[in-house]
């Protein structure tokens, strides 16, 4: 239990501060005297899994990490801690190869080598992923940490994806600095970064990176127990399943977390919006699972739920969400029902103007550009993905399956108006292909 004196033991508490969540795990196991197979049972894994989890110093599963931490036990706060990366003390020393064949043949050498060799996004995931794994040490601006976020979110509303993956290694490392003061808000901007680092890279196609960050998103959602911001995770989670082919989890998991904030009694309008989002997002991964009734009727309920929403956008709203941007939504639906006609009626009466940032702008030319040749016209798809381009580039360059039909389009109707046009800028995005 939580109050138990082991957790306050000193063993307890290095193996916090020395970064080893599954060896607290194993420590409340031990102390348990459950077996591997015991606690494997309770969690519904195999005792080479866990054995695995104890050991390993790296953090892959984060969700079986705080479901067998639960079960042995270990207090919230040492959990965070152990998952907090902070930076060890001597993390900025440089370490000195015993010859030069050592610092060629190490694998910082290696990876500085593929960074400098890379054009700028790939280097730019190296860094990230390096934060990812130790995150390095704090900015030193850590109080300026909510005009930072917001800074970031209007880099991703932009389309600037390049600036947004160079921001984030330094706003993730203050972030988790400032989490260590174990304060709920603390823990909710911290599932905050997290969350928006997935939406990016889930946008660009980094399906395993997202995956980390998203279940590190949710973990310190729940610790905080904020509403929105567990909904803000639950969504970027299930968006991550869904294009992992794991659309059945992804539907439970929005269900789920839809309930949740409904539980809230929608007093607030940051409520209101949260739970129309939660449905759009419910809607389209019924429909990408072929589940056509449910997927319209949670498209109506969200557009219910939205009348009460302005049409306007207020700043720094977690779900940026308006009746056009459900209408949006909706056009997603029924492309992914494969019904284009009715996607394309749906998108017929929006305009650009209903939408606040370029990143919205964008995808609503981008989503009718999907219609348009799904419904198998090239011209009128091509004049979309021209508009989505002027809107915000990274919409059309930085997603893979928009890029796909970019390179589809140059491959069977090289002679439209414009593809030679989409083609050039294909060219002139540096290191895309890296990128996905």
């Amino acid at each position: 239990m939580p109050g138990d004196p082991l957790w306050t033991t000193s063993k307890a508490c290095r193996l916090a501060d020395e970064r080893r969540p599954g060896a607290l795990i194993r420590l409340g196991r031990e102390h348990h005297e459950w077996t591997l197979e015991t606690l494997g049972r309770r969690l519904g894994c195999s005792p080479s899994t866990l054995s695995r989890l104890e050991r390993s110093t790296r953090v892959v599963d984060l969700t079986l990490v705080r479901r067998a931490a639960r079960a042995v036990g270990v207090p919230s706060h040492l959990l965070v801690t152990s998952l907090a990366l902070y930076p060890p003390l001597d993390s900025g020393r440089a370490r000195v190869a015993r010859n030069p064949r050592d610092a060629e043949e190490s694998p910082m050498h290696r990876r500085t080598v593929v960074a400098a060799t890379l054009a700028g996004p790939a280097s730019l995931l190296l860094g990230l992923d390096d934060a990812l794994a130790d995150t390095p040490a704090p900015t030193g601006r850590a109080d300026r940490l909510d005009h930072r976020l917001a800074d970031a979110r209007e880099l991703y509303d932009a389309g600037a994806h390049d600036r947004l993956l160079d921001a984030l290694p330094g706003l993730i490392a203050d972030a988790e600095a400032a989490a260590a003061s174990r304060r709920e808000l603390d823990q909710a901007r911290l599932s905050t970064v997290y969350s928006l680092a997935t939406a990016l890279l889930s946008k660009t196609g980094h399906y395993d990176r997202a995956r980390l960050t998203a279940d590190r998103a949710r973990t310190f959602a729940d610790l905080s127990g904020a509403p929105i911001a567990q909904a803000a995770a639950a969504r970027e989670l299930a968006i991550v399943l869904r294009h992992r082919g794991q659309a059945d989890t992804a539907q439970r998991l929005m269900v789920t977390a839809t309930a949740r904030v409904e539980a809230t009694g929608l007093r607030t309008s940051a409520q209101a919006a949260a739970y129309a989002q939660l449905l759009c997002t419910l809607a389209y991964t019924a429909a990408v699972a072929g589940q056509r009734t449910d997927a319209l009727a949670m498209t109506e309920e969200a557009r219910r739920a939205a009348c009460r929403l302005p049409a306007t956008v207020p700043s720094g709203r977690l779900f940026a969400v308006s009746p056009a941007a459900v209408d949006l939504y909706a056009v997603g639906v029924h492309w992914a029902l494969g019904d284009a006609g009715a996607a394309l009626e749906m998108g017929r009466n929006l305009r650009a103007e209903q939408f606040s940032t370029a990143e919205r702008r964008a995808r609503l030319h981008s989503d009718l550009a999907r219609a348009w040749w799904q419904y198998g016209r090239p011209e009128q798809t091509v004049n979309e993905l021209l508009s989505a381009l002027r809107a915000s580039p990274g919409e059309v360059l930085d997603r893979p399956a928009i890029s796909r039909i970019v390179t589809d389009l140059t491959e069977r109707h090289p002679g439209v108006l414009g593809v030679r046009e989409l083609a050039a800028a294909a060219r002139r995005r540096p290191g895309r292909r890296a990128m996905v």
